[in-house]
């Protein structure tokens, strides 16, 4: 399969899956780190309970069972081969458009203090929903666009103080 990313359970289990299992996922967001996913005809409840957005380091619960998930993809393994590292998450003081696409909810407000990983905005490109994350904890010290916005690749969205 190409495109193959893993993901390391409580560094014993590696699961591998493409772009295209991760799409077929049925997971719905309720909120709050709360999730309802349904696998193999089982419904379940999932929360994040703790998350390390800079690694890819998830601390999740799934029926009472807590589990650490680290997440690589083709590029980490890549970048890790070449000798590199990934830098500090502290030198970004800004969020931009990934892709162009249309914001179509803001969860943030100016002023409002958030956390590393907490969901900033969510971005509709290519009829996908994509959510747009803090990579650090900071406050919101602008925001440049509003529901209904077109945006283009890398335009700025939000400012952090």
């Amino acid at each position: 399969m190409k495109n193959l990313s893993k993901a390391l359970v409580n560094n014993i289990q590696e699961f591998n899956f493409n772009q295209e299992e991760i799409e077929q996922l049925d997971i719905v967001d309720q909120e709050n780190d709360n999730f309802h996913v349904i696998h193999e005809n089982k419904s379940m409840k999932m929360k994040v309970i703790e998350r390390d957005f800079l690694n890819r380091i998830y601390s999740i619960s799934i029926q009472a069972n807590v589990y650490e998930v680290k997440m690589t993809r083709p590029l980490d393994d890549l970048i890790k081969k070449m000798g590199y590292s990934v830098g500090s998450s502290k030198s970004i003081d800004s969020i931009k458009a990934p892709m162009p696409g249309i914001i179509i909810e803001l969860k943030v407000e100016k002023g409002q203090t958030v956390k590393e990983g907490e969901t900033l905005l969510i971005l509709e490109a290519m009829k996908m929903e994509n959510a747009i994350v803090c990579p650090k904890n900071t406050v919101i010290k602008e925001i440049y666009v509003v529901v209904g916005d077109t945006v283009d690749k890398n335009k700025l969205l939000i400012d952090f103080e």
